[in-house]
């Protein structure tokens, strides 16, 4: 078995400029590998600009020391005394979070106590990182064999438009790592997520093999990992991973992850082409490599999700075979 060290060290990272040279196929192989095997890899030279990347860390570190840090330390306080009686805290997450929702509809001129600075930052970060997601996605489609724009056709749903949003988070020092994480061990529901993390500050970690492996922090670094749902449509040969934050005694670690994700109605299903025969119709348990995952729509997965994110991802795969039928599209 891999140690965990050993296995940051050979973390998947992929320079995006060599996509454009002869190192190309070089480059695609480390991103098929890291989606079968990993389940993350990591970004550099994405055409994101390190100025950008600088002015959405600076605000979003001074938002919530503005903002948000009073109202932490009192939730910190609570969980810590509670901890040290005694009672259980390992359902509790040592996190400061908010949420912007970018599509179908922005609410970033909903959210209390950001200025208009923060929201015009985060408008422009999100467009880049939604540009991103696509070309992410169509390099996916290249490696899988699929058509190019493949994955971003079905995550458009009958509206056209993905879900699509980003969580804002800071992970303050804990004086008691030991009672509690940062983030429970959980796989991510959706499509492909994209993080932008502290480069100073780590605990980030995922499970391969059986060991906990650090996300290394890396300046201007966008950290990509597959959801719930890339597996379903690669039909398991990517995987969603268990991943967490750990908490730390020092530094407060801060991580913006962005969810390009299906839309609501979005019918989720294995890729005919990546079943056998390329029968879309072929059922679970035949020969040859019939689909294992069920057709479900999108919402009704994440009606499930919300209440057992914490817990093995498989059952919710099972359940979703004992619900209404999702409709065949016929488009």
């Amino acid at each position: 078995m891999e140690t965990a060290a050993a296995a940051s060290l050979s973390f998947p990272v992929i320079s995006m400029e060599k996509l454009e040279t002869e190192e190309r196929a070089v480059a695609m192989e480390v991103i098929r590998d890291a989606c079968e095997n990993w389940g993350f890899f990591e970004l550099l030279n994405h055409g994101i600009s390190h100025e950008l990347m600088d002015e959405v860390e600076r605000v979003s570190k001074a938002h919530y020391r503005d903002r948000r840090e009073d109202k932490f330390k009192e939730f910190a306080a609570r969980t810590l005394k509670a901890g040290e009686k005694g009672d259980d805290v390992k359902d509790v997450d040592w996190e400061s979070t908010f949420f912007v929702r970018h599509l179908p509809a922005s609410n970033l001129a909903d959210l209390p106590d950001l200025d208009d600075h923060y929201r015009q930052v985060m408008k422009e970060f999100a467009a880049e990182i939604e540009k991103l997601a696509e070309r992410v996605l169509d390099l996916l489609c290249e490696n899988l064999g699929l058509e190019k724009g493949y994955l971003k056709q079905v995550f458009a749903g009958s509206k056209g438009s993905p879900t699509f949003g980003t969580k804002v988070s800071s992970y303050p020092p804990c004086p008691r790592p030991d009672l509690v994480d940062g983030l429970r061990a959980h796989t991510d529901a959706g499509g492909v997520i994209l993080l932008f993390q502290d480069d100073q500050v780590s605990g980030l970690q995922l499970l391969k093999d059986g060991a906990w492996v650090d996300v290394p922090p890396m300046r201007h670094a966008v950290v990509v990992n597959i959801g719930d749902q890339l597996e379903v449509i690669t039909n398991g040969r990517y995987k969603s991973v268990l991943h967490r934050v750990m908490t730390r005694t020092d530094g407060n670690r801060m991580s913006i992850a962005s969810f390009y994700n299906p839309g609501a109605d979005a019918v989720i299903f294995p890729a005919p082409a990546l079943v056998a025969g390329g029968a879309a119709e072929e059922k679970e348990g035949e020969e040859g490599g019939a689909a294992v995952y069920p057709r479900f729509v999108f919402e009704d997965y994440m009606n499930l999700y919300v209440r057992h994110k914490f817990e093995a991802k498989e059952p919710r795969f099972e359940a979703m075979k004992s619900a209404p039928a999702a409709p065949i599209a016929t488009a």
